[in-house]
C-alpha cells in the first residue's frame, strides 16, 4: 500500500531523515515510535506533502507521489491527522464534514443548495458524526468541542475525504483519559473497515492495543521493526531513552 524508499530531509543543512525505508501493506497498523526529534513528524510530512525530501521516493498504490501536491495525495486517499488538532474551528462540526465530503463530489453539488445530491451529503455527514457521537454537536461551531471531541472530528473528516492510509500523529495529545476510550474506539473502527493506519505515539501501551508492529525511528532511521514484544525486549531501544547504564 505504502512504500517508502531513502527517504533524505534536512532543514537549514541538518539532517532530520537519512534514508529511512519503510514499507506498510493494505490493511495494516503500524505503531511509530522514538524519542523527541528522531524524525517521526518530519516522516509524517514527508509522506502527506507539508515537507519536501532531498532524496527518496514514496509509493501509494504503486504509484510515485512525492512530487505532488497534499491536496492530490489527499485525493489518493492519503489521510493526515495532525498532533495539534487540524478542525476548522470557525466552521460548525456538520460543515467540517460536508467539506471534506465535497471535496470527493461534483463541485456543483457544493454549489446548488437545493440539488438532491447536496441533501445527500448532509446525510452521509451526520451519519458519520452519530459514528463518533458527535451528532448532537453538528450545528455547533468546531472550537465548542473538547480536545477529544475535536480529535473524533478530525478523524471522522479524514473517513469522509476518502481516505485509505491514515497518518496519527499522537492521536491521544491533549485528549482526556475519559475520551482516549472514544479515541481507541475509533482507530479500532478504522481497522474493522479494513483502512491501513499509522501511528505515532510515546505511549507504547496505547499502540498495543492495535499494532502487532512497532518501528522504531531515531535520528531519522528506522532502527527497530518488529513486533511489540520484540521492541520491548530489546536493549537498543532502552540504550536510545534512557542511555548506557
Amino acid at each position: 500500500m505504502l512504500s517508502i524508499s531513502g527517504l533524505e530531509v534536512s532543514f537549514q543543512g541538518s539532517p532530520v531523515l537519512n534514508g529511512l525505508s519503510l514499507s506498510v501493506v493494505a490493511g495494516e497498523t503500524v505503531g511509530i515510535i522514538g524519542p523527541n526529534g528522531s524524525g517521526k513528524t518530519t516522516l509524517f510530512n514527508c509522506i502527506s506533502g507539508f515537507v519536501t525530501q532531498r532524496g527518496g521516493t514514496i509509493a501509494l498504490r504503486g504509484e510515485e507521489i512525492q512530487d505532488l501536491q497534499p491536496n492530490a495525495r489527499a485525493l489518493r486517499g492519503l489521510g493526515r491527522v495532525f498532533q495539534n488538532f487540524g478542525v476548522f474551528r470557525n466552521m460548525t462540526v456538520l460543515e467540517n464534514l460536508l467539506l471534506a465530503l465535497e471535496s470527493r463530489s461534483d463541485q456543483m453539488l457544493s454549489i446548488l443548495p437545493w440539488s438532491s445530491g447536496r441533501a445527500q451529503q448532509k446525510e452521509q455527514a451526520l451519519a458519520l458524526l452519530r459514528e463518533v457521537r458527535l451528532e448532537e454537536k453538528a450545528s455547533l461551531k468546531a472550537s465548542s468541542l473538547s480536545g477529544g471531541q475535536m480529535r473524533l472530528l478530525e478523524i471522522i473528516r479524514t473517513v469522509a475525504a476518502g481516505a485509505e492510509v491514515f497518518l496519527l500523529d499522537e492521536p491521544t495529545a491533549g485528549v482526556s483519559p475519559r475520551m482516549k476510550d472514544d479515541v481507541t474506539g475509533i482507530i479500532r473502527r478504522l481497522q474493522e473497515l479494513g483502512k491501513t493506519v499509522m501511528i505515532i505515539e510515546h505511549d507504547i501501551t496505547f499502540i498495543e492495543r492495535f499494532c502487532t508492529r512497532i518501528v522504531v525511528v531515531n535520528e531519522g532511521r528506522i532502527v527497530l521493526d518488529g513486533t511489540p514484544e520484540q521492541v520491548r525486549s530489546d536493549e537498543q531501544l532502552k540504550e536510545i531513552y534512557f542511555g548506557r547504564a
